[in-house]
């Protein structure tokens, strides 16, 4: 290809009418989604292959799996990553549903809070795009269908929706409560059942069943993957979504058959019995005893059949406010502790009517969490014993305001406050240890400041210049979280419930959340209203190498595409993307990390991006030709 062809490819991509592509797939996944409401298989399929025919869909997918995702600088078995404006167009090309794939990469990574390793699955680039493409027509239809208290993995849902369906259960009645775990369940799923379930048309069938027999390539060994979807495909979170459908309908079923009571009918009977899950995690709660007991096992048999079984060691049948068999009330979930305590007359709880319970519901955030997130801490503070204090400020700011922001919508206030007592008591020992010479006096007016109203600022001193802080704990308000609504769906077109509601989101942080407000929920840019699947990116408006200052009203949130191309014709490309520039410009951007945690970070062009990045790759870019 001739340097001027090169020249032309860059040149369309840059130009392409994205809002006019985005609308289009956005009016086809909203009759996708329409259809599968009204039980239309025909419209369903028709629309399907529609969309997985267009450009348009093919363009959105290849640019999200190569410019939107963390991901897009690693590389599968393959060694493509980090395709260029020609690569993208060349793959866009490319696409179509052959029944063939690759084998994936699989790295091992950490698993948050324990010694423990998962596998990680990295399909080549190619793959990557061809699944964000089946993805784009394949969830709708699901989302339709889908269970009203399943919350992990799904557009529009995350961790604190399911814990507000579990107050929303629990708040007015003590209940019993199964709370279990599926052993390995992305590693175990039954490859014949999933397809069953599936019930798609021959073409996509072959396609997503090349996916999961492709097998994986752990170093230089090949292995075959008979059962299971690999962690790591953008299409593997909604196939094990798929796979578990039908566990709350089942249980419900049972409540239809459970005993009669006065003024109790069908309906009544089955919203006395819930099941809320997050992904592989689920809790049942009841206020029987003998029910939950006997749900265990219809669960245990209904898992059997997608070749899956409940994980003993994280399976507890607990009562949420006295003690059961040795077991202490509440139980965990999601890094939160729920539990109801006894309480007299003027801290009880009423019910509807207000009357008195006797008891009064509260979630915290759960005592491993706790400690896991001090333990880090700690580590941080104890890793840069001779660093600077405004390095140890910045190295501790992002990891205190995401668990705060994460813990936020309960009743932290307390944990709070003793975190805050424990940061304090470390980073004095932190001062002292570098002025054993200094009295205590000496070491607080050196590191402590007065900022405010608050004269205990651990803060660097910088004369005529703003100073660095430490947040603390407890500065961050307790908002209280709005459980989405149970049949809600970003495809059902509501776009002014979804854009408010991102807005809300506790876990986004305050900057994106006032400029949401103030774009109401629109791209400054392109115009079109962001979705919970956009990446998007804090830009100022006149670039801070021309002059531009750090505050709102030079600040606009863009996505992350939208950024890059402002981001070109503002002039300041070079201190964008490259490393050449002298002073790199921060980007700041919002990522997600587990539990669909939210985080505003800043980030430096020039240097490892840690979070945005499973693994390092090596290797050469190639073409896709």
């Amino acid at each position: 290809m001739s340097n001027t062809q090169s020249q032309q490819l860059m040149v369309e991509w840059s130009k392409v009418n994205w809002r006019k592509l985005e609308i289009r797939v956005q009016k086809l996944q909203k009759r996708i989604f329409k259809a599968s409401s009204r039980g239309d298989i025909a419209a369903v399929r028709r629309l399907q292959k529609t969309l997985m025919k267009s450009w348009s869909g093919k363009m959105l997918a290849v640019r999200r799996v190569t410019q939107d995702n963390q991901g897009k600088k690693t590389a599968g078995v393959d060694g493509v990553k980090s395709l260029t404006p020609v690569q993208r167009l060349a793959l866009v090309r490319k696409l179509a549903l052959k029944g063939k794939s690759k084998p994936t990469r699989r790295v091992w990574i950490d698993k948050p809070g324990t010694t423990e390793k998962r596998p990680l699955g990295i399909p080549t680039m190619y793959d990557r795009a061809l699944q964000a493409l089946v993805k784009l027509a394949l969830e709708p239809e699901w989302e339709a269908r889908f269970e009203p208290n399943s919350y992990g993995f799904r557009p529009g849902r995350s961790c604190h929706d399911a814990i507000g369906a579990i107050f929303v259960t629990i708040n007015q009645k003590a209940k019993y409560v199964l709370d279990a775990d599926i052993a390995k369940c992305f590693d175990r799923i039954n490859h014949r059942e999933l397809l069953k379930k599936l019930n798609t048309f021959p073409t996509l069938k072959r396609q997503i069943g090349a996916w999961l027999k492709s097998g994986v390539m752990d170093g230089k060994q090949m292995f075959p993957t008979s059962e299971g979807t690999p962690q790591g495909g953008v299409i593997s979170p909604l196939l094990a979504n798929i796979a578990l459908h039908g566990m709350e309908e089942r249980i419900k079923q049972f409540a239809e058959t459970l005993p009669s009571r006065s003024g109790f009918g069908k309906r009544d009977k089955r919203k006395s019995l819930s099941l809320i899950r997050y992904a592989d995690d689920f809790v049942i709660l009841h206020e029987d005893i003998t029910v939950v007991k006997r749900c265990k096992e219809i669960i245990s048999e209904w898992l059997m059949g997608m070749g899956l079984e409940l994980k003993p060691s994280k399976t507890r049948l607990a009562h949420t406010l006295i003690e059961y068999e040795g077991q202490d009330a509440g139980f965990n979930f999601l890094g939160f502790n729920i539990r109801q305590y006894p309480a007299g007359k003027y801290n009880t709880g009423c019910n509807t009517v207000g009357k008195p319970l006797g008891f009064k519901t509260l979630i915290k955030p759960s005592k491993e969490k706790i400690k896991i997130h001090y333990d880090r801490i700690t580590e941080v503070i104890e890793q840069h014993k001779t660093a600077t204090q405004a390095a140890l400020i910045a190295h501790l700011n992002p990891i205190i305001k995401g668990w705060a922001n994460y813990y936020r919508t309960v009743s932290s206030k307390e944990t709070f406050s003793k975190l805050g007592s424990l940061v304090y008591r470390k980073l004095r020992s932190w001062a002292k240890r570098r002025h054993p010479n200094k009295s205590g006096g000496w070491v607080a007016d050196k590191y402590w400041q007065t900022i405010g109203e608050d004269k205990w600022v651990f803060a660097t001193r910088q004369e005529g210049k703003n100073p660095m802080w430490l947040l603390k704990h407890n500065a961050t308000e307790i908002v209280r979280h709005v459980k989405v609504q149970s049949e809600a769906s970003p495809y059902d077109g509501n776009l002014v419930y979804w854009s408010t509601r991102m807005g809300n989101n506790p876990e986004v942080p305050k900057t994106v959340a006032t400029l949401l407000k103030k774009q109401k929920g629109k791209c400054a840019h392109c115009k079109l209203n962001f979705t919970e699947e956009s990446v998007m990116e804090v830009d100022h408006i006149v670039p801070k190498s021309k002059g531009g200052k750090n505050e709102y009203k030079n600040m606009q949130l863009l996505h992350r595409h939208c950024h890059d191309e402002k981001t070109a014709s503002d002039g300041s490309l070079g201190t964008k993307s490259g490393c050449n520039s002298a002073k790199p410009k921060p980007i700041k951007r919002v990522i997600r990390g587990t539990h669909d945690h939210w985080s505003l970070i800043t980030e430096e062009p020039c240097e490892v991006k840690v979070s945005s990045t499973v693994l390092k790759t090596s290797g050469s870019r190639e073409e896709i030709a």
